[in-house]
């Protein structure tokens, strides 16, 4: 895309925090590597060290738009969260997959089974992501917190900025031709209550809720012209804003205006008689009757309404692209300068996880479409409806900031400066490691039994333990036998429901009980500064639960504890421990030099042990439910209010990424509506 003048001018102010330990040292040399023309830098920051705070001073120093890459959900919604309150006046957005439930379109020959899409998608966040890539299109001071998703296609970003309705007073138009504009972008009419992208009509006033936007815009029309323009709550309907203009973007990324579609037609029809020919000249009459249906039917919807069902797998026609040529992303609506080079700053958070995701997504999609070709499911041209390849997302990218504890020969290679960022805050030292024997030639009588009396001294002494085992029945085993012997612990991995792992999070910092055993779930993001122990089973068994980064990634869940220690137990010593441990103790000396120098006592994070379920509900959630204490009361006496005060609730919840206390509240409604409708 070319470098957009509309965009608002807008800049990055960070609020209220002042740089320590290692990070004034890190962001000068990071922000010196971008002024030198550095392409590739690695910021080695150790656990707990503030890697995102740091980030966000060099994103004000050099004052970019700026696109942050996350490997899940999870850790990008509150990477956003901190961007946000980082840079309260800024546009920070939270792009990822809109599917709450995703089955892609497949063909297994083998068993002759065809697998429709089937996907629910999640309104809230397809709000979240029209309001990024809107932002992106109109304001300077954008930070987007993505997923790979961000390599996906998304349609172009010419036709979804060219195909945008200003609205101004005094604009001469009628209710009739509005609401035509309104149906050409993809909104839909509705005579109930407006959710994002949506329109109704009452009398000579339109009301529209943006595509991005939980509230409401209402537009009077008389004698002609649009008379006045106002904003307003759609629950309470109190006015919030009197405005003279307005833009509304599509309802859709993939959009197109006439001439685009009937272009698109014609050559999606010679790409269908092509393709006949073949499969006739093969003798493949069921997949020549196949594409002959499924294309067809797709060709009348797109020349009836402007959109069928998978009218993605058509965006080289709409785009005009050639086959093969790369389709548009999320990184098409950052700005570009003339000659169409990027100009914005690219982080790749947790690198040595998200790296591999971004490397390993167009094959998996490639071989899923090659079938579906082959068998008459989809034209060819399908295939060009794909995520990017890695070379093709490096080309689309220009400075770039690696982002990990633990960056991989990859990054190093690839960096022109490796940054590090060892000194937290606090003073915390990186844990004190101990090797164990637990074999036949150990002086230890079992991994296990000597675990446990680890565990009860610890806990005798005020504090938490966390253990790794190799595989979840191994968990679930060693958690069973730990209570046997009189430990109070619990299981988590990846079978436990997101819920269900919180409350167990939280009973664990609230003491319910004292050990908590998982398996790969404790590596990464765990914030537990009770933990003053952490036992590593199995810690010689070479492979990616005991590789070098995953080692590293565990011991540091004991560096929030002034007390953190971490026990391996193991019969040989691997090269992936060797260098987990020889990394370990070097920090560690670096930090304890720093600490005597600087005279400072290493003290343990204090955090309200009630976080974990604090997270869960927004502050404006709480309010709210606060407000409906007397639910029953407010149901038997008027329940459409209080359904609509929760719609509002999960929205306000959804609008800062607070996606827990967003689904209990949407569970909520659905029984509050059955209930309604006895």
């Amino acid at each position: 895309m070319s470098s957009n003048s509309k965009r608002e001018e807008g800049k990055f102010i960070l609020k209220g925090f002042i740089p320590a330990g290692d990070q004034p040292k890190a962001i000068s040399h990071l922000v010196k590597g971008l002024e030198k023309g550095m392409k590739r830098q690695t910021l080695l920051g150790a656990t707990g060290t503030g890697k995102t705070f740091t980030i966000a001073n060099v994103i004000a120093q050099v004052q970019r738009p700026t696109l942050v890459i996350a490997h899940n959900k999870t850790l990008a919604a509150q990477l956003a969260q901190e961007f946000r309150t980082f840079f309260p006046d800024a546009a920070v957005h939270y792009f990822v997959s809109y599917y709450d439930y995703y089955q892609p379109e497949a063909y297994m020959p083998v068993t002759d089974t065809y697998i429709e899409k089937d996907a629910q998608i999640n309104e809230e966040i397809d709000r979240l992501r029209h309001a990024s890539t809107q932002a992106l299109l109109t304001r300077k001071d954008t930070i987007i917190v993505a997923s790979v998703s961000c390599i996906y296609g998304l349609g172009s970003p010419k036709d979804y900025e060219r195909e945008n309705i200003k609205l101004s007073v005094g604009d001469k138009t009628s209710k009739v031709e509005l609401m035509k504009r309104f149906v050409g972008v993809q909104y839909e009419r509705t005579t109930a209550d407006l959710s994002p992208g949506t329109f109704r009509a009452l009398g000579n006033r339109i009301d529209v809720m943006p595509i991005s936007e939980t509230v409401m815009l209402q537009i009077e029309i008389a004698g002609g012209n649009i008379s006045h323009m106002q904003i307003v709550d759609p629950v309470s309907m109190k006015l919030l804003k009197v405005v003279d203009n307005y833009f509304i973007f599509p309802a859709k990324h993939f959009i197109s205006d006439v001439p685009t579609r009937e272009r698109a037609v014609k050559t999606i029809e010679v790409e269908l008689k092509s393709r006949l020919k073949e499969f006739d000249d093969s003798g493949k009459i069921l997949e020549a009757e196949r594409i002959k249906r499924r294309t067809r039917y797709d060709v009348a919807m797109i020349k009836e309404v402007g959109f069928c069902q998978g009218i993605e797998n058509y965006s080289r026609h709409l785009s005009g692209k050639e086959p093969g040529v790369a389709p548009d992303t999320l990184l098409e609506y950052f700005p570009h300068n003339k000659k169409g080079e990027p100009e914005f700053l690219t982080i790749i958070d947790e690198s040595h996880v998200t790296l591999p995701q971004l490397h390993g997504m167009y094959a998996g999609d490639q071989s899923r479409k090659n079938t579906l070709v082959e068998y008459g499911f989809r034209l060819p041209s399908a295939k060009d409806n794909r995520p990017l390849r890695y070379e093709e997302f490096e080309t689309r990218i220009n400075d770039v900031i690696y982002v990990s504890a633990t960056p991989s020969i990859y990054e190093r290679t690839e960096s022109e400066q490796v940054v590090e960022q060892i000194i937290r805050p606090t003073g915390l030292l990186d844990p004190k490691l101990e090797v164990r024997k637990v074999g036949a030639s150990g002086k230890y009588k079992g991994q296990v039994h000597d675990f446990i009396e680890e565990v009860i001294k610890d806990v005798k002494s005020g504090g938490r333990v966390l253990v790794t085992t190799l595989t979840k029945k191994m968990a679930e085993s060693l958690s069973e036998y730990l209570k046997e012997q009189g430990v109070k612990a619990e299981y988590v991995h990846s079978d436990i429901k997101t819920m269900d792992r919180i409350a167990i999070l939280t009973s664990f910092r609230r003491g319910k009980f004292d050990c908590l055993v998982g398996v790969n779930l404790l590596r990464e993001g765990l914030d537990l500064p009770e933990v003053t122990l952490i036992g590593i089973m199995d810690a010689d068994k070479e492979g990616f639960l005991r590789s070098e980064t995953s080692l590293i990634q565990t011991i540091g869940r004991a560096a929030r504890n002034s007390r953190g220690r971490v026990i391996l137990y193991a019969d040989v010593m691997t090269g992936s421990m060797e260098r987990a441990i020889n990394e370990t103790n070097r920090r560690r000396k670096i930090q304890e030099d720093y600490n005597k120098e600087h005279n400072i006592t290493p003290t343990t994070i204090e955090k309200n042990i009630k976080d974990i379920t604090e997270e869960m509900q927004s502050d404006h959630a709480k309010a709210v439910n606060a407000e409906l204490a007397i639910d029953k009361k407010l149901f038997a006496k008027n329940p459409d209010k209080l359904i609509k005060l929760k719609e509002k609730a999960m929205k306000e919840a959804v609008k800062i990424l607070d996606f827990e206390t967003a689904a209990i509240l949407r569970d909520e409604l659905v029984v509050l509506k059955s209930k309604n409708t006895i």
